[in-house]
């Protein structure tokens, strides 16, 4: 339990605390993800985990079970059920979604209030990410380069140059001791074009920014107070109260009123230009399962023929086609003569669309919901 760690000088490691931020609907991926069952409270990879699971167990190895999860409300027992090694007291729950700077920056505050020493770590809980023991030498080198006293991200080396991701242009080696890979951040730079996502991989100066955080808590505390006042302001006021008796009526008062900013924009950009910022970059695999294309592209070893099928019971026949299929139902599906498809099967609502147009996922749940029916959102 978070709560009872004993803090020891011997290692950063034993000050380390991971945090997983569990939000986000995912609705690229509706109508398997839902706004009460979002992406990471599913097995995207047929792994037989789900990606909540998945992170916790990629963790593990390197926080033990000092692991905070900071989730919404209406997902406790989901949450619980699929981690149930995490305390009461390490369940930080939002009663409405204010962005990655208040569940981050809640999660600082708490764990400041705990013991001000901590070094803490955040981690999506819908990433896919292989093999976990590259993903945890990455960990650890970010935990010592935060103990050097930097805010430090871990990039991913681009494979491709993608336009869906934000990149970091990395500088100098900082040459901190068990950290051999880290660098200085330059600059994050936001989504660019493919031209120039293109010369971002040439360049070999370029990491993507796959959102992955380790600090000391009062280094990111200090970066929220600086730029984000008000904030700061209600997150130390929910903290303070959070051990206590207070914590609910505190957190009902306080943080409906909180500004929705995203931890980059509140924390990450400003550090980096005052030179707080550090990167290590993963050589792992990493995919944020961002559409159905990736869930064809996690799941290409459970084909049938070319198409990729996920759903227990799933039954699908296919004859010259190709694509992804998942089914949340017992009907048949037949695909014949068709190529790169997608069909989301669930009880009440039918996807059918082509992995080229897979992220437009989005628009078309904007605009279900604009029509009123909110019953399969």
């Amino acid at each position: 339990m978070t709560t009872d760690k004993v803090t020891s000088q011997d290692s950063p490691l034993d000050r380390f605390i991971a945090v997983i931020p569990a939000g986000g609907v995912g609705t690229r991926l509706w109508p398997l993800s839902r706004a009460a069952a979002p992406k990471f409270l599913h097995d995207l990879t047929g792994s037989g985990s789900t990606l909540l699971r998945a992170t916790y167990d990629r963790l593990q190895p390197v926080a033990g079970k000092h692991v905070l999860v900071v989730t919404g409300a209406a997902h406790r027992a989901a949450v619980c059920r699929q981690l149930p090694e995490v305390l009461e007291a390490d369940l930080v729950l939002e009663s409405e979604p204010k962005d990655s700077g208040a569940a981050i920056g809640l999660a600082a505050a708490i764990l400041h209030e705990r013991d001000p020493d901590t070094i803490m770590g955040s981690f999506a809980a819908d990433q896919v990410i292989s093999p976990d023991a590259l993903f945890q030498d990455a960990v650890r080198e970010a935990v010592y380069t935060a103990a050097a006293g930097k805010i430090v991200t871990i990039g991913i080396k681009p494979t491709h140059p993608s336009t869906g991701f934000g990149y970091i242009r990395s500088g100098a080696n900082l040459n901190i001791p068990d950290a051999p890979s880290a660098q200085s951040v330059v600059e994050f730079v936001e989504k660019p074009s493919e031209e120039v996502a293109q010369q971002y991989v040439d360049s070999g100066e370029y990491v993507w920014n796959a959102g992955m955080f380790v600090a000391p808590v009062s280094l990111m505390l200090k970066h929220l107070e600086a730029n984000q006042p008000e904030l700061f302001a209600g997150l130390q006021e929910i903290a303070k109260a959070w051990d206590t008796p207070e914590r609910d009526a505190v957190t009902a008062r306080v943080w409906p009123t909180l500004p929705k900013i995203a931890i980059d924009y509140a924390v990450a950009e400003p550090a980096a230009a005052a030179g707080d910022v550090a990167v290590v970059p993963g050589t792992f695999r990493w995919d944020d399962v961002g559409d159905f294309a990736s869930v064809g592209r996690l799941n290409s070893a459970k084909e049938v023929d070319e198409v990729t099928v996920l759903g227990e019971g799933a039954r699908v026949f296919t004859e010259n086609a190709s694509g992804v299929v998942v089914s949340d139902t017992k009907r048949v599906i037949a695909l014949i003569g068709i190529k790169d498809v997608v069909i989301v099967d669930t009880p009440d609502a039918l996807l059918v669309t082509t992995k080229e147009h897979s992220q437009r996922v989005k628009q078309a749940v904007d605009a279900i919901k604009a029509k009123g029916d909110t019953d399969v959102l």
